[in-house]
């Protein structure tokens, strides 16, 4: 095993103290790297600042790459034998274009460069898209991938850097609106089995309040180290070898299906959604409106018809106290013994809608009485019956001897909107949120039977935040399908089981909009019960949409022209050359629902 310890500076620049800035960096560098640290990340933009008026501004601090800044860099790292990512402004010499951009240094000098793909506001008044793409860059001491800000907010940069092969994922960022570490940075190494090294900047420039938290993240979400405000280090020892071997074993990235992600190359919301949506007449989306989602939560029992008893329970209940037009109910919560959808228990749940006037989601193993497979199946049932059937398409390892692997997307509309449905490791795996996303949907009906880690709290922040931005104490801090739900602009309905000694659980209804607070969710813990939370899927009389589970902000700010790796054969081979285990899939011999 190959154990290294990192480091991730903070550090709080002075906008256009250039000269100030590196120096103070590279005391903290060095002092990491005396400290025993292999590899060493500092915030983006840390040598100039960040809040650049326009091109003039950021004119006077940009210099190229590689320049008199970084080899002021690999000097340390020639001293110290070790590796060094920093964040500044970059000049292309060719083309006089600006980058926002991060310098990988190391004992050997320049090693490489990425400049950021995926803009915030403040870089299209200064600078270009990068142009590099997401590289893995191998060397010594593991193979590292660079990201910077905004990059990270969408699911597909992380996830080429994993199926690139990358052990470590340094960010670099200047985050801020929000209490750190952030979700977003905790998720991108839980879904990608890598460790990630955050180094963020904190302090206030140019009224802009900046969140600190810099931190190292294991591929298990843990954090092993952070700092909450001010400059300094957060380190800590990780085993490079291991975090490899744990990403090829983990179920939800072996499980990876590339033929199926092929959505992943179109931009589907490039157009305005409301014409793009139903061109031609076809599938147009629901008006939407406001209406509540529950989910329900509890312990599946052996018998059937003790769990027929307790969704019936709780789907009334539901209805009845809550309002719910929609209750999602766990996986293979109605039983794990294969039934058809003409069973007799199924006509009852058909029955119960129908008296309800409202629709749920209920799991079950379900078999094609055609040929007789079996699926891990999730089934949406309305007044009139069964709209949509969603056959689990990324299966565990230990699944994959009882059911086949379902190979189709699957959502319906009803009249609260657009319906997706997702269970087990479809909802672990972000490329299936995201084709959902892409397809529309407002709301991702999503049930697991799921014992992994999901949620961790946070012991409260000392970085002054705008109100209501939250910054004390919360239980709730960082839920990984809160997460899913921002990063595609939908309403989650997470509907988790939970063991009789309160094990699993988490489940709870998420809002569209990750930085909005006070944040429109519900979260049980571990024990039976349901969580509702109103929802509004309506837009307003205008010509573009006005409400973001419609307009869907981050989708529309995708670059499907870098994403090709994660798709068709081509992705296949990689995925076996990096050690992915692929199962061959039946294809079924009737239609299904998409």
């Amino acid at each position: 095993m190959k154990d290294i310890q990192v480091a991730a500076i903070q550090f709080e620049p002075t906008l256009f103290d250039k000269a100030g800035n590196i120096e103070r960096v590279a005391e903290l560098v060095t002092r990491a790297a005396a400290g025993g640290a292999t590899l060493i990340t500092a915030p983006e933009m840390c040598t100039t600042g960040y809040c650049f008026f326009d091109q003039n501004e950021a004119e006077r601090m940009a210099e190229p790459v590689p320049g008199p800044t970084t080899e002021r860099f690999a000097q340390i790292a020639r001293e110290h034998q070790c590796y060094i990512v920093f964040g500044m402004p970059e000049r292309d010499e060719e083309t006089g274009l600006l980058y926002n951009a991060a310098a990988f240094v190391g004992p050997e000098g320049l090693i490489g460069k990425h400049r950021k793909t995926h803009g915030y506001i403040a870089e299209p008044k200064w600078a270009a898209p990068g142009n590099l793409g997401h590289q893995v860059f191998d060397t010594e001491i593991g193979r590292i991938a660079v990201l910077i800000c905004m990059d990270i907010h969408f699911v597909e940069t992380a996830r080429l850097a994993a199926v690139g092969g990358a052990e470590v994922i340094c960010h670099l960022s200047n985050w801020l609106a929000e209490r750190t570490p952030a979700p977003y940075w905790i998720s991108r190494a839980y879904e990608n089995g890598c460790y990630l090294i955050e180094s963020n900047r904190w302090g206030l420039e140019r009224g802009v309040q900046f969140s600190g938290g810099s931190c190292i993240v294991a591929p298990d979400a843990t954090i092993l180290d952070q700092i909450d405000s001010g400059d300094g280090l957060a380190t800590a020892t990780i085993t490079v070898d291991a975090a490899r071997t744990d990403w090829a074993d983990r179920r939800a990235l072996r499980a990876r299906r590339p033929e199926l992600y092929r959505q992943l190359q179109i931009n589907s919301y490039l157009w305005n959604p409301k014409d793009f949506f139903g061109l031609y007449g076809h599938r147009r989306l629901p008006e939407g409106k406001l209406a509540t989602v529950a989910v329900a939560q509890f312990a599946p029992a052996s018998d059937v018809d003790a769990n027929l008893a307790t969704i019936s329970r709780l789907f009334r209940s539901s209805v009845t106290e809550r309002g719910a037009e929609l209750v999602v109910f766990p996986e293979l919560s109605l039983t794990n013994r294969a039934v058809t959808l003409q069973d007799p228990i199924v006509e009852q749940l058909m029955q119960a809608a129908s008296a309800a006037s409202a629709w749920l989601v209920v799991g079950f193993a379900e078999s094609d009485p055609v040929d007789g497979r079996q699926y891990n199946s999730l089934v949406l049932i309305g007044p009139d019956g069964i709209e949509a059937v969603h056959r689990k398409i990324h299966l565990r390892d230990g699944e994959r001897a009882l059911f086949d692997a379902g190979s189709a997307w699957t959502y319906a509309d009803i009249p609260l909107g657009r319906v997706g449905l997702l269970h087990g490791d479809d909802l672990l795996l972000p490329e299936s949120g995201r084709i959902l996303a892409l397809n529309a949907c407002d709301v991702i009906a999503g049930s697991a039977d799921n014992r992994e880690r999901m949620m961790m709290g946070h012991n409260g922040s000392k970085v002054g935040q705008s109100y209501p931005i939250p910054t004390g104490p919360s239980l709730t801090h960082w839920h990984h399908m809160r997460v899913r739900a921002g990063e595609n602009n939908v309403y989650l309905a997470f509907a988790n089981t939970v063991d009789t000694d309160g094990g699993g659980g988490c489940s709870g209804v998420f809002g569209p909009d990750t930085f909005a607070f006070p944040r429109n969710e519900q979260v049980l813990a571990g024990q039976e019960g349901v969580a509702a939370v109103r929802i509004d899927t309506r837009d307003a009389a205008s010509v573009y949409p006005s409400n973001v589970v419609r307009r869907k902000d981050l989708v529309t700010m995708r670059l499907p022209h870098w994403y090709g790796a994660l798709s068709g054969p081509d992705a296949r081979e990689r995925d076996a050359d990096n050690g992915f285990e692929h199962w061959r899939v039946q294809e079924p011999r009737h239609a299904v629902i998409s």
